[in-house]
């Protein structure tokens, strides 16, 4: 199987620009209030657009792709959410706080694909399109920079879950977390250079490894 590429922590309309022309299939937002890399929905819709157009113009003679916007939420309500995802112009929110079997519903109601963070093993399914498995540090998880437990990955694909793997994935490790099965590998912190500033010189070194890797 060959997995589906996501880019997250985007705040620059360059780099998401370069990202979108290297074939990533989701680019994603982060609406966190502490995170370094939090973006408003104003920003996150201007670089949206902003990818939109370069790929466009681009599309018909390099085969480029427009791809799919992804949210980071982890303390709004679900109608905030939605708000938010409408006024940002996302395709997909990622779900990092305690939601439940309603919020997945009303979202997906909304018009949105939704993925959620498994909170561990245990984690039973609350309707969503997609459950994360990513690194912690402590309390926190998401753009750690620290390896999930990628065992966990085999489990909930025979349990018939599209799983969604972040956590330390680079360059260096990509094609090691490609043959866990992951439907999608989400890179984020090994892009860059310092918390929040994404690398044009590093996201060419991934898409090399991609390129290499006969996973893909």
């Amino acid at each position: 199987m060959t997995p589906q590429i996501k880019i997250c922590g985007v705040n620059d309309a360059a780099f998401a620009v370069r990202a979108a022309e290297a074939g990533v299939d989701y680019l994603g937002f982060i609406f966190v209030e502490k995170s370094p890399r939090r973006v408003v929905p104003e920003q996150a819709r201007t670089i949206i657009a902003a990818v939109r157009s370069a790929v466009s113009v681009k599309a018909p003679r390099r085969q480029v792709r427009v791809p799919r916007f992804v949210g980071v939420f982890v303390s709004h309500s679900a109608a905030e959410v939605a708000e938010i995802a409408a006024g940002a112009a996302l395709d997909v929110v990622q779900l990092h706080g305690d939601y439940g079997a309603d919020d997945v519903a009303a979202l997906k109601a909304a018009g949105l694909e939704v993925w959620r963070l498994a909170p561990g093993s245990g984690d039973e399914p609350a309707g969503e399109d997609a459950v994360l498995i990513d690194g912690r540090d402590g309390s926190r998880s998401g753009g750690t920079g620290r390896l999930a437990d990628w065992s966990q990955v085999a489990a909930l694909k025979r349990s018939g879950r599209r799983v969604v793997l972040a956590g330390g994935i680079s360059a260096e490790n990509i094609s090691a977390a490609a043959a866990t099965g992951a439907d999608v590998l989400d890179v984020n912190s090994s892009l860059e250079t310092s918390p929040g500033v994404k690398s044009l010189v590093l996201l060419d070194r991934l898409a090399a490894a991609i390129k290499r890797a006969t996973t893909f």
